[in-house]
C-alpha cells in the first residue's frame, strides 16, 4: 500500500499543506492559506516600527484550508491516493514565535501583547541587551552557546518586554508557548500542559541538555514572574522533530478531512525543517532564503565543537539525531528585496531582476549594508540599520537592487567564513525557500560572491517537506532521518557554479563591505574615506 505524510508550513504570511508520497518524495497535493489580519499575514503599528504581530486564528484556520485544498489536489491527480493512507503528521513554524496562553492552551486575547510575538518583532531590544550583560557576568556558558549575544527576536527577550510592559497579560497568562510547539498541541488536544520541542528551547530559549532551561535564580534577577514560566515549561514533556508529540484527536481530524489517531510530531522551526527537507548533512550548509534567511549546518556529537561568537545556537540534537545543530541567519532578505521594488520603487521583481541581469559586477558604483532590519549573524544587533553608499544623480533603481542582492551575498559570506574560521567547514551550499525558486539572479551572484557551487533543492516547498519528513519518521514508516531523506528529498539538477571572471571585483567590492560592516557594527575605529573613492575606480574599470 503506498503511503504518504503531511507536512504543515506556518510562515510568516501564510500557512502551506503539503502531502508528500514516501516511497519516492513526490509531492502529490499541495495547498496554501494567506493569513488573513494585518498587512501580508503580519499585524504591525506605524507608531511602534519594531513591532511584528500575528492572529493565532490565522493558523488554525489557515490550516484548514491549505489540508482540504492539498486533499483535494491529490484525491485529483493520485489514483491510489485516500486520506487514510496518510500515515504521519509534521509541523514547522517561524520562531521565535511565542504566544500568551491560558491554562487550556487557549490564547488570552485580542490585545496586541496577547497575540503571537512574530519572530522578527524587534520591540525587545532593550531587554535582550540586559539578558546579554547578565549572562556574560553570571552565566557565560548560557551565551557561549548563542555566539555571545541574546537577540530581541527570542523567547525569553519577549517575555520579558510582556511582563514590563503589559503584566496584565502576563499575569492572565498561564504559559508562554512558542508556536511550534502550541500547533501541534492543539492538534493532540495536550494543551493543559504543552510539549516542548527542543529546536525552540535549545536555539531562543537558554535550554541545554547539560544544565535544562536556564535556572530560577539567573531569571528572577531579571524579573521574578518569569520563574512561573521556567517553571511550566520545566515540567513539561520535551521530544524532538521525529518523535510523536500525540496522535490527532476527533474533533482536529474532521476539520481536516482526515482520520483520527495519525501520529503528529514534535514540532520545530521551519529554516531547520528545511534543511532536512534539503537533504542537510555534514559539511553542507543549507540557506533558506525567504523574508529572512536562515543558515542551518550540523556538525557529528562525536567531534569536538567550539562555541562560535556570532551564531544564534549550537544546540544537540535540534535537526538530526546525533548531531549538532548550528544556526546563523540574515534578518532581512526577500523583506529587503520586497521594500526596494514594492514600497519604493512599485516595480515587480522580475522587471528589475530583468534589468540588473545586463549589469556587470561593480559597474553601478555602488555597495549596500543589508541591515535593514537589523544583523542577526555575526554582530547580532537589531539596532543597526541599512546603507547605501555611491549614489550618484545618475543612479538608477535596478543598480540599486542589484547592490541589494549583492549586499545580501556579502552577509552569506561574513557567515561562511566565521564558520570556517571555528573550524567548520563549508563544501558545498544548498538552497531553498521562495526566493530560491524564482530568482536565478539572487543564486547566481551568492555563487560568485561564495566562490562555491550552489545546487537547489528540488522541492519548492521545502520546509514542508522536512515536516513531511519529521511526520513520517515519528510514524514509524522508517527507521530514521537518513532513510527517510534518502527516500523523500533530493536537489535540482542545475547547478549555479562561481564564474571566475567576476571573482577578483566580488573579492574588491567584498573587502569595502567588510570595511562597512567593522565601522558601522562593530566599536572598531575605522577610517571609510577610500570607500566611495574605490567605488568609483572600480566603476570606472569595469566600464572601460
Amino acid at each position: 500500500m503506498k503511503a504518504y505524510a503531511l507536512g504543515l508550513d506556518f510562515g510568516t504570511a501564510s500557512v502551506r499543506a503539503l502531502l508528500v508520497r514516501l516511497a519516492d518524495g513526490a509531492e502529490v497535493g499541495r495547498g496554501v492559506c494567506p493569513y488573513a489580519h494585518g498587512e501580508g499575514g503580519v499585524i504591525l503599528d506605524p507608531a511602534e516600527p519594531r513591532l511584528a504581530r500575528q492572529h493565532p486564528q490565522d493558523y488554525l484556520e489557515g490550516m484548514q484550508v491549505a489540508v482540504r485544498e492539498a486533499l483535494a489536489e491529490a484525491q485529483r491527480t493520485e489514483a491510489e491516493f485516500a486520506p487514510e493512507k496518510v500515515v504521519g503528521i509534521g509541523v514547522d513554524t517561524t520562531g521565535s514565535s511565542p504566544l500568551a496562553v491560558d491554562a487550556g492552551g487557549e490564547p488570552l486575547s485580542e490585545d496586541p501583547a496577547a497575540l503571537v510575538w512574530l519572530w522578527k518583532d524587534h520591540t525587545a531590544t532593550p531587554e535582550a541587551a540586559e539578558i546579554t550583560r547578565l549572562a556574560r557576568q553570571e552565566r557565560p556558558h548560557y551565551i557561549a552557546k548563542y555566539g555571545g549575544t541574546y537577540s530581541s527576536e527570542w523567547y525569553w527577550a519577549k517575555l520579558l518586554r510582556l511582563v514590563r510592559q503589559a503584566p496584565q497579560i502576563a499575569q492572565a497568562a498561564a504559559d508562554w508557548v512558542e508556536i511550534q510547539d502550541w500547533i501541534p498541541a492543539v492538534l493532540t488536544g495536550k494543551t493543559d500542559l504543552i510539549p516542548r520541542g527542543v529546536c525552540a528551547a535549545g536555539h531562543k530559549a537558554f535550554y541545554h541538555p547539560d544544565w535544562g532551561f536556564p535556572d530560577e535564580a539567573f531569571l528572577e534577577a531579571l524579573h521574578p514572574e518569569l520563574v512561573r514560566f521556567r517553571r511550566r515549561a520545566a515540567s513539561a514533556p520535551l521530544g524532538h522533530a521525529g518523535q510523536p508529540a500525540g496522535v490527532l484527536q476527533e474533533a482536529w481530524a474532521r476539520r481536516l478531512g482526515l482520520p483520527g489517531g495519525i501520529p503528529v510530531s514534535y514540532g520545530a522551526f521551519d529554516a531547520h525543517l528545511g534543511a532536512v527537507g534539503a537533504g542537510v548533512g555534514p559539511r553542507t550548509l543549507v540557506k533558506i532564503l525567504g523574508t529572512s534567511t536562515c543558515d542551518v549546518m550540523v556538525a557529528p556529537l562525536d567531534q569536538p565543537l567550539p562555541d562560535i561568537p556570532g551564531l544564534c545556537g549550537i544546540v544537540p540534537e535540534a535537526v538530526l539525531p546525533g548531531h549538532y545543530s548550528l544556526e546563523a541567519g540574515q534578518s532581512a532578505v526577500g523583506d529587503l528585496f520586497a521594500w526596494w521594488t514594492e514600497r519604493v520603487v512599485g516595480k515587480e521583481h522580475s522587471a528589475l531582476s530583468q534589468e540588473a541581469e545586463g549589469l556587470r559586477p561593480g559597474e553601478s558604483g555602488l555597495l549596500a549594508l543589508d541591515w535593514n532590519n537589523g544583523n542577526r549573524t555575526v554582530l547580532v544587533d537589531q539596532e543597526l540599520s541599512g546603507l547605501l553608499v555611491g549614489q550618484s544623480l545618475y543612479t538608477r533603481p535596478a543598480e540599486v537592487y542589484r547592490a541589494l542582492l549583492e549586499a545580501t551575498a556579502f552577509g552569506a559570506r561574513v557567515i561562511v567564513e566565521r564558520l570556517e574560521e571555528y573550524g567548520v567547514q563549508v563544501e558545498r551550499v544548498v538552497v531553498c525557500g521562495g526566493i530560491a525558486g524564482r530568482n536565478p539572479l539572487v543564486l547566481q551572484i551568492y555563487a560568485d560572491v561564495l566562490g562555491r557551487p550552489l545546487y537547489l533543492s528540488r522541492s519548492s516547498q521545502t520546509s514542508a517537506l522536512g515536516a513531511a519528513v519529521a511526520g513520517a519518521v515519528a510514524a514509524g514508516a522508517f527507521p530514521g532521518f537518513a532513510q527517510a531523506q534518502a527516500a523523500m528529498t533530493g536537489l535540482c539538477p542545475e547547478v549555479y557554479r562561481p564564474r571566475p571572471e567576476v571573482a577578483g571585483i566580488y573579492n574588491r567590492l567584498y573587502r569595502l563591505y567588510r570595511d562597512l560592516h567593522d565601522a558601522f557594527g562593530t566599536p572598531r575605529a575605522l577610517r571609510l574615506d577610500h570607500v566611495m573613492k574605490e567605488l568609483i575606480h572600480l566603476r570606472e574599470e569595469v566600464r572601460r
